[in-house]
């Protein structure tokens, strides 16, 4: 089969060109094209329900909301994780669905689940609203709108009514979530005295407001020849038109609702608010659909705050708070800088090893048809042009050049042998057999690292989706590079190769040779040193290995970080403005910081389920100053809050625990349970066991405390003398605190809200509110403190459920150790604990992902071993030569290890997918060195011996070498610039490839011909 492709291809050598050709072009035009991310989706399949419940504690959220969502949500098709989060108001399900599931079925699942359970909750529940589809990193930008002239409530409509509006119908845009938000409504602001004196009811305060700003149709008149509407005036937003409204009529005369209540422009009270800078102002984020292209996005995006800046111009609209496509295009473009940089490196190194040049620009055709196709497939597979992607290409570099350099190495051999016989065969034939003699061990050598590298492919969770795309980039190249050599090398080889264009052998491949042969002869003479020496240092570095730290994924070069302010809770809104706009001073000072921006509490559909006393700053750092002098001193200025919790962090990193654990921690003990206060008992102690651990940082339990609250509790005996219920009160209490809407009216296409509330005096403290007129069904109009109790309770911030089960989470960051480490001791040291019968902890968080991944990767490479194993002896047919191989493998590993202790001494991901590479190349130069020696013993007449290895060691030592050195010098960039931006996750991996195949090529050269020669002895059949 393969003979006769390989001469279809040289038959057809123009066909063979012309398609090589078209796929270069075609796949140039596509790579121009395609969508760039800095990372894959990495995030599950997510839903998320929000239930506003204004007015309902956390308990009754949890109670009359949360809990039957769950329950009416829980076994819904591919579900993995059912998790709630139940603040004052405020309900939020979440619903994490299993790898693989359609995100759009999986909403559908929902929403008929939904449907049925919106019509069994509370009246004071609005309806669940499904949040919109979000991507792993969702926010595109965060756009500061301020102004000098403008109050937050005009720039609130402007915002609202405009610029929002518009960034909406940007393509790929999926939700602008706007912090400080300060709707302009129309308000019956009443007085509890003053409605007394009038003898006034709250009711027919709330009647004659809804009766002046509804809308209603004026029907029509028909006349002879026409139709003719009827239009009504409606109420205008002047406040003093609805202060003109009657009320009611006293001894004949009007009561109007401005004698009992003043009527004015206002805002709702707050549920968040945004710190732009030094001041006031609004914080929108800019959210982006699974998928869409974030540069593209970023772009356009930009492009409509360009066109709407003339029209707003006293606004000033900072669009560079959060840019994360900055970040993607600094890291592409030093990815991109270290693949091309890489292929002249590799090209170099062709053109000084190969002695034909003509050979040297065969081998360097398969760099970018291999890379190309590669690309097109995944393409094909709409899988984004990521860092891991192109990681992956920058890895196979110097690989898919091997089988290449081989074939043509061979093609030139042969061909000056066929020239010194005497009856030369035809070209054609000598390059097909040529090709073919190569073949089955270059066949094999692939397969076997495609082999190694296949289980990277069933990772799953955040490692899977992180490492799969670099994976399948890597296989692909390599099996287009296999594809490229079984029949565009031929091809090529026919059309430029000939023995009147051969040269001599270049200087230091003559050097090579003779040192090579001297070495040879020493450690053959020897070969118990060799065994021993080999030994001796695999025991040495398997001893160090034991000693390596761990990581999940390392630090990201971003140049913009944020950090989380996390007060005591309970705290205000104000309270929190307060630190946040003396942070914005603090950290605006120090150099380099651009700009400041803030978002406390939370906005009206956002992702944010939090209350009041949580803010998250965002700070961007100019690029041109030095990152980690400004990161230093970010961090030291952040650490100057007492009594507050403060972090830094960049998006990603933040983005990548919160999917592995929904927290922004690196490790966290989620303890499960069904009594609040037994919970945070509990929880106290694993803190204080956590503690002792050394290493550990940032320690905290989740603050789901009880807050003051108020508490009103109808008093039975006066309640039914005076015919009230808790629901008069509630309605009561609702109008004057909160608010209640009673119409709308309208103003050049923007709406505004006709709201009754209380005046601030009336809901200044506790005896305000038991001081709040109610009426009684027998006419006597009374105060709250006459039919209900008012006092303070203690009641739970927030709750949080998991898998049907209240549950806390402590949570903590490594310092000054590794995570693996301290991770590791947090663990042993919670599991020793003793819990309460229904309590049990679970750990979560980075170190326990890694430990998944690292487990499922040695399982599968187990298997991966046998596959080895069964390939090698389908091509060896011996016994003695695969467990040679095999046994050759594991001293490859051992630069890899050296490696890691000289890039810090931790083993992230990253590094592991970097052992599994020098596996794979150990693997394909072993095969096809011990194939050769066995090619010249079947073939060639030798027997075994010092001779065959020699002449076959030498005889590899070239490819061989180049293989190792175009694999180092493609990683070579990567290694020299450090872990800058777009490197960070293949920094690690590259040192490891590196080192790695520094041990594994010497070990190759010279512990495996000591081996072969020792015990490679068989009966040649």
């Amino acid at each position: 089969m393969l003979k006769k492709l390989i001469y279809s291809a040289v038959n057809g050598r123009v066909a063979v060109l012309f398609i090589s050709l078209v796929i270069m072009m075609v796949g140039l035009n596509t790579m121009r094209q395609a969508p760039l991310d800095v990372f894959p989706e990495f995030a599950p399949i997510k839903v998320e329900i929000q239930t506003e419940a204004p007015g309902l504690s956390t308990e009754e959220t949890e109670q009359l909301i949360s809990t039957p969502l769950e329950q009416a949500l829980n076994g819904t098709p591919n579900l993995k994780t059912l998790r709630s989060k139940s603040v004052l108001g405020l309900s939020s399900v979440v619903l994490l669905f299993k790898e693989g599931t359609d995100i759009f079925r999986a909403r559908q699942f929902v929403q008929e689940r939904l449907s049925l359970a919106a019509s069994r909750l509370p009246q004071v529940a609005k309806p669940p609203v499904m949040m919109p589809p979000l991507s792993s990193l969702s926010r595109v930008l965060k756009i500061g709108v301020s102004s000098k002239t403008l109050s937050q409530m005009d720039m609130s409509t402007l915002t609202m009514w405009a610029i929002r509006p518009r960034l909406m119908s940007v393509p790929g845009v999926a939700n602008v979530a706007v912090w400080g938000q300060r709707d302009k409504q129309l308000q019956v602001i009443v007085n509890p005295d003053r409605l007394r004196a009038a003898s006034v009811t709250l009711q027919q305060v709330i009647t004659a407001s809804g009766n002046a700003a509804s809308i209603e149709s004026g029907g029509f008149v028909d006349s002879p020849n026409q139709r003719i509407a009827i239009r009504h005036k409606n109420l205008s937003t002047k406040p003093e038109e609805l202060a003109n409204t009657v009320v009611d009529f006293k001894n004949g005369a009007p009561i109007r609702l401005g004698d009992v209540a003043d009527i004015e422009i206002g805002t709702p009270p707050a549920i968040g608010d945004a710190v732009i800078n030094h001041g006031d102002g609004l914080l929108l984020i800019v959210e982006k659909h699974p998928n869409a292209n974030t540069i593209e996005v970023t772009k356009n995006v930009e492009a409509a705050i360009a066109e709407l800046k003339p029209a707003f111009k006293e606004l000033e609209i900072d669009s560079t708070i959060f840019r994360p496509a900055t970040f993607i295009e600094r890291a592409i473009d030093n990815l991109k800088n270290a693949l091309l940089l890489g292929a002249l490196l590799v090209m170099l190194i062709l053109m000084v090893f190969l002695r034909n040049k003509r050979a040297a620009l065969i081998s360097i055709c398969a760099i970018p048809l291999s890379l190309i196709s590669a690309v097109l497939v995944l393409t094909a597979f709409n899988v984004s042009m990521n860092t891991m992607v192109i990681a992956g290409l920058v890895i196979a570099l110097g690989e898919v050049v091997d089988d290449a350099i081989i074939d043509v190495e061979n093609i030139i051999r042969r061909l000056k042998l066929n020239q010194l016989l005497d009856s030369p065969k035809s070209k054609l034939n000598v390059i097909v057999n040529a090709s073919l003699e190569v073949r089955s061990a270059v066949v094999y050598a692939t397969m076997i690292v495609m082999v190694v590298f296949l289980p990277v492919l069933f990772l799953d969770g955040i490692a899977g989706a992180f490492f799969k795309p670099l994976a399948m980039a890597y296989l692909l190249a390599i099996l287009a590079s296999l594809i490229v050599a079984l029949v565009v090398t031929p091809a090529l080889s026919f059309l430029l190769l000939d023995t009147k264009h051969a040269e001599h052998d270049i200087a230091i491949v003559s050097w090579l040779h003779s040192k090579y042969a001297k070495l040879l002869d020493a450690i053959l003479a020897k070969p118990k040193k060799v065994f021993v020496a080999a030994a001796m240092a695999f025991m040495a570095t398997t001893t160090g290995a034991l000693f390596l730290g761990s990581e999940f994924l390392p630090e990201f070069k971003e140049t913009d970080f944020l950090m989380h302010f996390l007060e005591r809770p309970g705290s205000s809104i104000e309270q929190m403005k307060k630190m946040s706009m003396r942070a914005s001073h603090d950290l605006l000072a120090i150099p380099g910081v651009r700009n400041f921006g803030a978002h406390i509490g939370r906005a009206e559909a956002a992702d944010e389920v939090v209350g009041p006393n949580f803010t998250e700053l965002w700070v961007s750092v100019d690029p041109n100053v030095n990152y980690e002098q400004t990161v230093s001193a970010i961090k030291q200025t952040m650490q100057g809050y007492s009594g507050i919790f403060t972090d830094v962090q960049t998006y990603l990193k933040e983005r990548s625990k919160e999917v592995l654990s929904g927290t922004s921690s690196s490790i966290v003990v989620r303890l499960f349970g069904p009594d609040l206060a037994v919970l945070r008992e509990q929880a106290e102690a694993i803190k204080n066991t956590m503690q002792s651990v050394q290493g550990i940082a940032d320690l905290k339990v989740e603050p789901q405390v009880f807050i003051p609250q108020i508490e009103i509790r109808l008093k039975p005996e006066a309640a039914q003398r005076y015919g009230i219920n808790t629901n008069d009160i509630r309605k009561v209490t609702s109008t004057v605190l909160k608010g209640t809407k009673v119409g709308e009216v309208y103003k050049a296409q923007q709406r505004v809200d006709v709201v009754v509330i209380g005046s601030q005096e009336s809901k200044l403290d506790l005896h305000a509110i038991q001081q709040l007129p109610i009426d009684s069904a027998f006419g006597p109009q009374l105060r709250i403190k006459d039919v209900a109790d008012v006092y303070f309770v203690g009641m739970p911030n927030e709750i949080k459920r998991e898998a049907v089960s209240r549950r806390i989470d402590i949570v903590a960051n490594a310092k000054n150790r590794d995570l693996g480490s301290v991770a590791s001791e947090v663990e042993s040291k919670v599991s020793a604990m003793t819990f309460p019968a229904g309590y049990y902890p679970q750990f979560l968080g980075e170190h326990t992902a890694q430990k998944a991944a690292t487990q499922k990767l040695l399982g599968l490479t187990m298997l991966m071993i046998l596959a080895i194993v069964i390939i090698v002896y389908v091509d060896f047919k011996s016994y003695q030569h695969t467990l040679i191989f095999l046994a050759s493998l594991p001293f490859a590993l051992m630069g890899g290890v050296i490696g890691v202790f000289l890039s810090g001494g931790v083993v992230s991901l990253g590094s592991m997918v970097g052992f599994i590479a020098v596996l794979g190349i150990a693997a394909r130069n072993g095969i096809l060195l011990i194939s050769h020696y066995r090619h010249l013993m079947m073939n060639e007449g030798y027997d075994h011996g010092r001779d065959v290895v020699k002449r076959g060691s030498q005889e590899r030592l070239v490819p061989i070498i180049m293989t190792a050195l175009a694999t180092s010098l493609a990683l070579i960039p990567i290694i020299f610039k450090g872990p800058i931006s777009g490197y960070e996750i293949e920094y690690p991996l590259a040192v490891v490839v590196v080192s790695g195949l520094l041990t594994s090529t010497l070990l190759n050269l010279i512990l495996l011909p000591s081996i072969f020669l020792r015990y490679g002895k068989i009966k040649v059949r």
